[in-house]
């Protein structure tokens, strides 16, 4: 269980870090005026939706291992929440509780978007030098 839902978070990370460079690729490709611009709006709306799928994502993980090891999220006090929970398991389920509490899924979302969002800049940056750099040398 835990297996499957860390290779999918580790998937959505993958795409992160990726779908800029191939959509920089692709776009490389045509013959587009103000690739910059089209790359910019598409790679802003195409990592908005990774990053909230991920952060989803990871809320929706944790509540999946909480009721994997027992937890009930309907319980109204402590014996009912870690009621079911084996006493092997009670550490990470007290952290994946942590994890869930403070604030929202949406928030980290926008806020991991916020912080990412320069890294678009410097992908179109480093592969447009690079590609100049290989046209030079050929």
């Amino acid at each position: 269980m835990e297996f499957l839902l860390s290779t999918i978070t580790f998937l959505l990370l993958v795409g992160l870090i990726i779908g800029p460079i191939i959509l920089f690729r692709l776009l490389n490709k045509t013959n587009l005026k103000f690739k910059f611009a089209i790359f910019v709006i598409l790679s802003l709306i195409l990592t908005a939706i990774i990053t909230f799928v991920f952060a989803w994502w990871a809320y929706t993980s944790d509540l999946i291992m909480l009721k994997h090891y027992g937890y009930d999220l309907d319980g109204m006090n402590e014996t009912e929440f870690y009621g079911n929970v084996l006493p092997e398991h009670m550490e990470k389920v007290k952290n994946l509780e942590m994890n869930i509490m403070g604030i929202g899924w949406p928030l980290k979302a926008i806020l991991t978007w916020v912080y990412y969002s320069p890294y678009l800049l410097l992908v179109f940056l480093l592969i447009y030098w690079v590609s100049k750099k290989r046209n030079k040398l050929i």
